[in-house]
């Protein structure tokens, strides 16, 4: 249910991908053409999947959107060291309303994500990520969504669902299935201080664009711990993502969006991705291709810590503190470090979270200075609120 609504890739890209050396990536990802029909998915952990309505942007449907530049770009790549296999299913086109938008891809991210595929959304409005977070519904799971973008996203109560006011009905709206939100890269001019003044009350994690640009490191537990990332290509200063229809003088730099890109590829957790508010030019599908090739570069190198396995090839250590000890583990295998939840006596409380919270070494640092790891205190008031 659902894939039938996808639309094959466009012709031209075809035609565009077969005068392709055979060592580019266009040539390693199955795709949904009109005389071959949807790819078997069996093998397939990443399908790639465009989004034709950006009308969340309070943009009039515009017939030509496309997303033939960003495959022609992303196509065009070479592949790493890759090993897994890639599919793309072709694009959602716009329903008669936003509505049937939605639905469509709703049903797509719950049959994939069943199906042990990574959806990589690409295209359309940010609002579309709610669709996207809709499809954990039936999946009986807490979900974690980590938004890279200079604006919360938070609207009234009333107000129609749009680019700028999704992140309310996540929170708001039955099924509750948003356990955590965080942000990477707000602006602080970009955001009332009511918003933030809720989101401490909230215990959401937010990252001031200029923390993460100081240490870019700071922000990978975030992504370690997310369900679901989504990227706002207006995150991006101009000079970089070459959008100049709607100007950004600051933001990240392409190094820095790529970066977050393949934290959120890397990450054993994350299960859907999206790359949305793309303004449909040439200019900007050049970064965007390369976010995507990032991204799946990731994944190709997830080390499966997640789940916790064996605590064999972790070093343990204990910080005391007044009341009680909080206990760290360090991977030998790639040095990423995690607060062991189940010694803080909130394991049994009315929210399950996992066993281990990912956190950085420096919180581990803080914690032998005696500052409690905010990420866990966080955690604890989560369960107890």
């Amino acid at each position: 249910m659902g894939f039938e609504f996808l639309q094959p890739v466009n012709e031209n890209v075809l035609a565009f991908r077969e005068e392709l050396s055979v060592q580019a990536l266009g040539k390693k990802i199955t795709v949904h053409s009109a005389e071959d029909g949807i790819p078997e998915l069996e093998e397939v952990k990443i399908a790639f999947v465009g989004i034709l309505d950006n009308r969340g942007q309070g943009d009039e449907l515009r017939p030509h959107v496309h997303l033939n530049y960003i495959r022609k770009e992303f196509y065009g790549l070479f592949p790493g060291n890759w090993h897994l296999n890639m599919a793309d299913l072709g694009d959602i086109h716009a329903g008669e309303s936003v509505q049937d938008t939605y639905f469509v891809i709703k049903k797509v991210t719950e049959q994939l994500i069943k199906q042990g595929v990574i959806p990589v959304f690409i295209g359309g409005s940010q609002d579309m990520a709610y669709a996207v977070y809709r499809g954990y519904d039936k999946l009986e799971q807490m979900v974690n969504y980590v938004t890279v973008d200079a604006k919360f996203d938070f609207g009234k109560e009333n107000e129609a669902m749009s680019a700028t006011s999704y992140v309310t009905r996540m929170i708001i709206e039955e099924p509750h299935n948003l356990f955590n939100y965080s942000n990477v890269g707000y602006q602080t001019y970009f955001n009332p201080q009511e918003e933030i003044d809720l989101i401490e009350k909230l215990y959401f994690d937010v990252y001031r664009l200029g923390e993460v640009c100081k240490d870019i490191t700071v922000s990978e537990p975030v992504f370690r711990d997310a369900d679901f990332v989504g990227i706002d290509m207006g995150v991006v200063k101009s000079g970089d993502s070459g959008n100049i229809v709607k100007f950004m003088p600051n933001g990240f730099d392409g190094k820095e969006i790529c970066t977050l890109a393949r934290y959120s590829g890397i990450s054993d957790k994350v299960s859907s991705f999206g790359v949305f508010n793309h303004n449909d030019t040439r200019q900007e599908s050049v970064l965007v291709a390369q976010v995507l090739w990032y991204f799946t570069e990731g994944v190709n190198f997830r080390s499966n810590e997640f789940p916790f396995g064996s605590r064999e090839n972790y070093t343990k250590y204990i910080v005391a503190f007044d009341d009680e000890d909080v206990v760290f583990y360090k991977s030998d295998k790639t040095d990423r470090w995690w607060i062991d939840v189940f010694s803080n006596n909130i394991a049994n409380n009315k929210v399950k979270i996992p066993a281990l919270l990912p956190c950085s070494y420096q919180d581990y640092l803080a914690a032998c200075n005696n500052e409690y790891p905010e990420r866990l205190w966080k955690a604890q008031r989560k369960n107890v609120i």
